[in-house]
């Protein structure tokens, strides 16, 4: 036979090999099903909880639900496979199939949702954190669910059709996947739709739905954050009188340093009255220390431009604070000096166009693996910043405290006290009371570098100085099967929205009657506050006079003196 004649019959020919071509259409619905199947448990699960298996009822929701992942998933894939022309779709298929995988494994392992608050955390991840969440546990879950179904995706041979009838039976099969998908919902929507509206953050643990909606809507925000720049806050912001005072020669200069803590909770916290004594340090320095206090989310994505807002949880808005300048612009432009050091994920956008450093930045060969430093490494350079202080100086120092999984890798091995702890990335590995051991390890050594800060405060006679010190939000640690941060608001557990904070302050500090103090102190265990009240306690303690200041939400205004 010519070779231009074998050429034209292999053209025209659907098979490879003798095997019989797929349709694109069955290649999604099998593609739906597998999904609904392997990535959907925690939503099958938390909908059907209370539900009796000796019950044909059960089992019947139980088959409504799967078909209502199956159709919602068909019609999605539907409408994506067209932007996937040809045997394109394979490869849109793979990395459906890969980034479900993925979000399967960390619902099922830790108990996380999917929303975007979420997703924001998981894009803007810095590449040492993202490093130690990839496990051996997520591994073997890839090879199961992804790996091996790509291959068998690769190795299936797919028919081809012309694009006109392409386009038509993808939108019979979107119609289809609708169809299935109203016609399952009504046969239990009696049941159903009360669980949805009384819990709506169930809608982010179907997959790759949620992967889709949420991704979406973080690319959409952030495009519209990019389009404009941050609004302007607290354009009559002006020193006060105290402020102007030590801008003088000779004044004494004032330093309040802001330590942002990382995933500590208050549960664990030694000065909150945990059982262990975490803050064995702390515990020796005259603090106005809080039981707890409420964070502004659960994430640090969501909480640090949060607590650097005007107004914070009370009335959240993720737009406008995202889009506007923050605490540290408004003390800027009254003449603050203002200085962010950090040794985690950046400042969020609350620090932008503002001195900045990174820890990793000053090459501390003892604190520092190549990947990650520990925490002491905020304190170089303080001692020298401290000896040539003038005016006013603001310094927020954001630690990388208690961030997990890797609880191990964020203290020295002087300060592995609990044990057993748990040594291995992978948490599946270990026991609760070793995780819980590894994390009060690090909360030991977050407790060390505070006293540290404390100390080279005290020592600097020069300068007046205060301290306050919060978490921006708190960890589960497999209460509740459940692991980590991040949780929606609404239903998150205490554990991880009620976070430590305590002030201190010079025996030098301005403006404040110390018999108010002591009274202040007494009463702080017994007080809710929360990240709302920072940005507005911090403003009076600078003394930068805005009509952004609410007295109110100010913590120390009791005990201002004139």
């Amino acid at each position: 036979m010519p070779l231009s004649k074998r050429r034209s019959l292999f053209r025209r020919a659907p098979l490879s090999g003798g095997r019989a071509g797929l349709s694109a259409e069955t290649l999604l619905l099998v593609t739906a099903l597998f999904l609904a199947l392997t990535a959907n448990r925690p939503f099958l699960t938390a909908v059907l909880e209370g539900g009796a298996w000796s019950s044909p009822a059960t089992w019947g929701k139980a088959l409504a639900l799967l078909c209502m992942v199956v159709g919602a998933h068909l019609f999605l894939l539907a409408l994506l496979s067209a932007l996937a022309p040809g045997r394109w779709i394979k490869v849109l298929l793979a990395i459906v199939l890969a980034a479900s995988a993925a979000a399967s494994y960390y619902m099922q392992a830790f108990g996380v949702v999917l929303d975007p608050s979420m997703m924001r955390n998981v894009m803007f991840t810095n590449p040492a954190e993202a490093r130690e969440l990839l496990t051996w546990g997520l591994t073997q879950h890839m090879v199961l669910v992804a790996v091996v179904p790509i291959v068998v995706l690769w190795w299936l041979p797919l028919r081809s059709k012309g694009w006109g009838r392409a386009i038509v039976h993808r939108s019979a099969l979107a119609l289809t996947g609708v169809l299935v998908f109203v016609v399952a919902l009504m046969a239990i929507f009696p049941s159903f739709g009360p669980t949805m509206r009384n819990n709506k953050t169930l809608r982010y643990l179907v997959t790759p739905a949620n992967l889709l909606w949420s991704t979406g809507a973080v690319v959409a925000q952030s495009l519209r954050g990019a389009a404009k720049p941050r609004q302007a806050i607290g354009l009559d912001a002006q020193p006060g009188t105290a402020m102007a005072a030590r801008q003088q020669p000779g004044a004494k200069p004032l330093v309040v340093v802001l330590v942002v803590g990382e995933t500590a909770r208050a549960a664990n916290w030694g000065l909150s009255g945990y059982s262990r004594n975490t803050t064995p340090e702390l515990s020796a320095w005259p603090l106005i220390s809080y039981a707890y206090a409420s964070s502004c989310g659960t994430n640090t994505e969501t909480s640090v431009p949060c607590m650097f807002a005007p107004v914070g949880r009370r009335d959240y808005d993720e737009d406008t604070i995202r889009g506007s300048e923050s605490l540290l612009h408004v003390l800027a432009r009254a003449g603050v000096s203002v200085k962010w050091l950090d040794n985690q994920s950046g400042c969020k956008g609350v620090c932008d166009g503002l001195p900045t450093q990174e820890v990793a930045d000053l090459k501390l060969p003892d604190l520092c693996n190549g990947r990650q430093c520990l925490d002491e490494g905020l304190l170089a350079g303080l001692p020298e910043q401290l000896a040539q202080a003038k005016g006013t100086q603001f310094l927020v120092l954001h630690m990388l405290g208690n961030h997990g999984p890797a609880y191990y890798r964020r203290y020295p091995a002087a300060f592995e006290r609990f044990k057993p702890a748990c040594r291995t990335d992978d948490l599946q590995r270990c026991s609760q009371a070793e995780i819980v051991n590894a994390y009060d390890n690090a909360l030991l050594y977050t407790d060390h570098v505070l006293a540290k800060v404390l100390a080279e405060l005290k020592a600097a006679r020069n300068v007046d100085s205060a301290l306050i010190y919060v978490s921006d939000h708190g960890e589960s640690l497999g209460e509740k099967n459940l692991y980590l941060h991040g949780l929606p608001y609404a239903i998150a557990p205490d554990v991880q929205t009620q976070v430590p904070m305590f002030m201190w302050f010079s025996d030098g500090a301005p403006r404040l009657d110390a018999a108010c103090m002591k009274d202040l102190a007494a009463q702080a265990p017994k007080r809710h506050v929360a990240h709302d009240n920072l940005f507005h306690t911090l403003l009076a303690m600078l003394d930068v006079q805005t009509k952004l200041y609410e007295p109110d939400w100010d913590l120390l205004r009791p005990c201002r003196q004139p």
